[in-house]
């Protein structure tokens, strides 16, 4: 029996194994579970979540994917409370991979262009309510132009620490056959402008090198936890299977993993992330709680559901309860 159920008197959906375990998915776009890229952050007393929806299939209405928005007060139930479309040329193809943080009482945005090959880049907006954004004029506000990649950005982390921002982000080799993530730099003053944002270093930070991550590193998220900073990666490409790692800095620059095997795997035949578990987010919680959120599916992408798990430290090491 399939994992989700279809309805059309509902545009989320959402539902709980017996352990209370977060699953969730939009069927606004497809009329069927579909949501992927989640980031989690707390705003005004209640938590919200955004994450990429795809385009309408045999509809001109929508034409290219989109962010929805999903609000929880216990981050388990999430309902969805609405969306961003395009909203500027740049942005026609589609908008996606969210990436949001708090600054004083705004929310800032990050997410890339999508379908546009190797001139998708990192575009950023702000809002007051978390759910209708004003784009940054510098659109798009980072577009890598090394040598040692193609010269895409895409699956935007924005994190501060030590006093400055750090922007992660996918990008490709030159001849676009590999995925690694790369580093720019902001102060802490920034205004998040095009012109803020300065390559913190001239090679990729993080690339593949074991089995498991195939060809592929992508969508990092970063914690700082202690003396260390903690990325949260996805290993090789969508439901390759796509499967989380975890690396660790002092520097948020110079990084090492932490094992030769994922810290979360993809599922067994029959579960629900027996494609993959992929796309990391991990979040802190305002009473010091962390959690992994991670999209998976079991039918090679036809859905794509959210879910999250409980990631406990003993020292400087993350780790997952049997």
């Amino acid at each position: 029996m399939k994992s989700y159920v279809i309805s059309i008197l509902v545009c989320f959906y959402s539902a709980f194994s017996l352990a209370q375990t977060m699953m969730f998915g939009d069927t606004s776009r497809l009329g069927r579970p579909f949501s992927k890229d989640p980031h989690v952050i707390t705003f005004k007393g209640k938590y919200l979540m955004y994450y990429s929806i795809p385009p309408k299939e045999n509809s001109t209405e929508v034409a290219g994917w989109g962010i929805g928005v999903a609000e929880s007060r216990n981050l388990n139930k999430w309902e969805r409370v609405g969306e961003i479309t395009p909203a500027a040329p740049y942005e026609a193809k589609g908008l996606c991979a969210p990436c949001a943080l708090v600054r004083e009482d705004t929310v800032h945005l990050f997410y890339q262009t999508y379908g546009n090959g190797k001139k998708d880049a990192v575009c950023h907006a702000w809002s007051v309510d978390g759910i209708n954004f004003v784009r940054n004029a510098t659109n798009p506000v980072y577009v890598p132009t090394a040598t040692w990649n193609c010269g895409r950005a895409i699956d935007a982390e924005v994190v501060f620490c030590r006093d400055k921002y750090y922007l992660y982000y996918a990008t490709r080799t030159p001849d676009y056959s590999t995925q690694v993530i790369g580093v720019a730099v902001a102060g802490k003053g920034t205004s998040f402008n095009r012109e803020t944002w300065k390559d913190a270093c001239d090679r990729a930070i993080l690339v593949p090198q074991y089995p498991w991550e195939g060809k592929c590193v992508e969508g990092p998220s970063v914690i700082p936890m202690g003396d260390w900073m903690f990325m949260f990666y996805a290993g090789a490409y969508n439901n390759d299977p796509q499967q989380i790692g975890v690396a660790r800095s002092k520097d948020g620059i110079h990084w090492e993993k932490m094992s030769n095997k994922p810290f979360l795997a993809n599922g067994d035949a029959g579960s629900w992330n027996y494609c993959e578990s992929g796309h990391p987010h991990i979040f802190k919680s305002p009473q010091g709680k962390t959690y992994l959120f991670y999209q998976g599916n079991d039918d090679f992408g036809k859905t794509w559901f959210l879910s999250n798990i409980r990631i406990f430290w003993k020292g400087d090491k993350p780790y997952l309860e049997n």
